[in-house]
């Protein structure tokens, strides 16, 4: 007789019954067990019989079953589950956003890159995966490296061999360093190799993060400079990154804080030299414009694409009053040709124009308008030093000073002239270039795509939490920007060829869980089922997908 447990006192039993003909019939049965009111034992009664088993009604069954789990959570099955099966539920860790990162990670070959760098060395301790541990924290849940330990131990399910500690961590990022210019670069062609990547034109931008820290007598890097987060109170290191038109991150510089955006072009022009890229164009904003930039920048037969400052040299000025006709190329985007110069000092330029922007800088310089036209009333209500005070702070100001004269009596007034001098410009930018092959067209596109540097920078700071940075030292600081150079490379590898954004794609993967079960006879590990979205991302991402039982044992 087989009896099977169930809720409340009863359970399911078969008994087996011999025919006269020597066969066997097996019958189920819903059963309890009840004692016997006088002499005390526990007999067996049968609630219901089901008849038998070979001739069961299935679908009555499953009716039944059905039925009776509408009293009890999807929990209270698993345990039931789970307590006739012998096994008991560990843990569950999330694991679909490192199964994915982990792929991609073999997948452009970062693996074999760190590989062949640590051939020579006597390392025993686990620096791939440490590094591996570190990149995948910052594209999932970004943290200080003293965190990272206890992050891979309980928080996430991270497919590597070896326990993780902080001293791994530290000793893997002075390695990273140490290879930094030979990975960058094995990286970078693998992944462009792999996904056909267009490297004609590369686009550079740069952008400062700052620590709340005082003494930088130690450091080479930390400085104080002008802060594009408007911190210039506090030191601040400034990074340099390259894209590809396609939004990959070539390569990234860490430079001192108080480095300017035109000396930089030098180092990193004399740093892609070395890779060999061939002929390519860079398309660089208006900090970079200098003469000595557009040399640098054509070193080796390179081209550039650079933004102008709309209120900077005669040159770009004259070029702003040329005549012509601009030609639309969309609705938001409408260009015009003109040359300045001649010989060898002849330069090609390119003015776009946006009616779009040209109607919201109409009512930005309404706006401010209204506000001079405020100062300049409250201004005359006053007298002496305050009335001086006040007059040299608005002459000063950033914005309003600029629409202001002051006329012989000293009394300020709007410049009318400048005003209308500023009109011409909305909606415009100004763009020039040393390619002569290059459609005016291409050239306006070109540069606008600079955003997606600018969308890296946004990545780099937000989903991938660039600040704040715990580390002071120049090796650690410098080491930091490379981990989160590796994540931004497998994030926006994974945006490109999912069309979907990284937290996204994130959100959905952590979904994904690994189930730890211990039985009596060893530890098994299972993954949640995958749904249907999760299965598209990885074959989007070419990536296998992982057995539904990792391992048993």
């Amino acid at each position: 007789m087989t009896i099977h447990a169930f809720s409340m006192g009863m359970y399911v039993r078969t008994i087996k019954r011999r025919n006269k003909d020597g066969s066997e019939v097996e019958y189920v049965q819903l059963a309890h067990n009840t004692r016997h009111p006088e002499k005390g034992y526990s007999r067996a009664e049968v609630v219901y019989s089901f008849g038998r088993r070979d001739q069961l009604d299935v679908a009555a069954l499953k009716r039944l079953v059905s039925s009776l789990s509408r009293f009890i959570s999807p929990e209270d099955i698993q345990d039931l589950e789970a307590q006739s099966a012998g096994l008991k539920f560990i843990s569950s860790r999330p694991a679909g956003g490192a199964l994915l990162l982990k792929g991609l990670w073999e997948r452009i070959g970062i693996d074999r890159c760190l590989a062949n760098a640590l051939k020579h060395t006597e390392f025993k301790a686990p620096i791939s995966d440490a590094i591996f541990a570190m990149v995948a924290n910052r594209a999932l849940a970004p943290s200080s490296k003293l965190a990272v330990e206890e992050w891979v131990a309980k928080d996430v399910h991270l497919d590597i061999e070896a326990p993780i500690k902080v001293q791994h961590l530290y000793r893997s990022m002075d390695f990273l360093l140490k290879n930094a210019e030979a990975i960058q670069e094995k990286v970078f062609w693998t992944t462009a190799q792999l996904l056909n990547l267009t490297v004609d034109l590369i686009f550079f931008d740069t952008t400062n993060t700052y620590f709340e820290m005082e003494d930088t007598n130690d450091s080479e890097l930390l400085a104080f400079g002008k802060s594009k987060h408007k911190r210039d109170d506090l030191p601040q290191v400034t990074i340099g990154l390259a894209v590809t038109r396609e939004g990959i991150p070539v390569r990234c510089w860490v430079l001192p804080g108080n480095q300017n955006d035109a000396k930089c072009v030098d180092t990193v022009q004399k740093d892609l030299n070395d890779w060999r890229l061939g002929n390519v164009i860079w398309a660089m904003d208006r900090g970079m414009t200098s003469e000595e930039n557009r040399k640098n920048l054509q070193r080796a037969g390179g081209q550039y694409i650079l933004g102008e400052k709309l209120r900077g040299p005669n040159v770009n000025e004259e070029a702003l009053n040329r005549g012509g006709r601009f030609k639309k190329v969309n609705d938001n985007l409408h260009i015009k040709e003109v040359f300045v110069g001649e010989g060898s000092g002849r330069r090609r330029f390119v003015i776009a124009y946006n009616p779009e922007q040209a109607e919201h800088d109409k009512h930005v310089m309404a706006r401010n308008l209204e506000r001079i036209e405020t100062e300049l009333a409250a201004l005359n209500k006053r007298s002496g030093k305050a009335y001086l005070k006040s007059k040299y702070a608005l002459l000063a100001h950033r914005s309003m000073g600029r629409y202001l004269k002051e006329l012989k009596s000293g009394k300020l007034t709007v410049d009318k002239a400048k005003i209308k001098q500023a009109e011409k410009l909305d909606g415009k930018y100004l763009l020039s270039t040393s390619d002569k092959s290059l459609s005016a067209e291409d050239i306006a596109l070109g540069y606008k795509q600079l955003m997606e540097v600018e969308r890296a920078f946004r990545t780099l700071k937000s989903t991938l939490s660039l600040r704040p940075v715990y580390h002071t030292k120049d090796d650690r600081i410098r080491s930091h920007v490379l981990l989160c150079w590796l994540a931004l490379l497998l994030v926006r590898i994974t945006e490109l060829e999912t069309g979907l954004s990284w937290p996204r794609v994130r959100a959905e993967l952590e979904r994904l869980h690994l189930g730890e079960f211990l039985h009596k006879d060893g530890r098994v590990l299972q993954y949640t089922e995958l749904t249907q979205n999760q299965r598209n991302l990885f074959k989007k991402l070419n990536i296998k997908l992982p057995a539904k039982i990792k391992s048993i044992g």
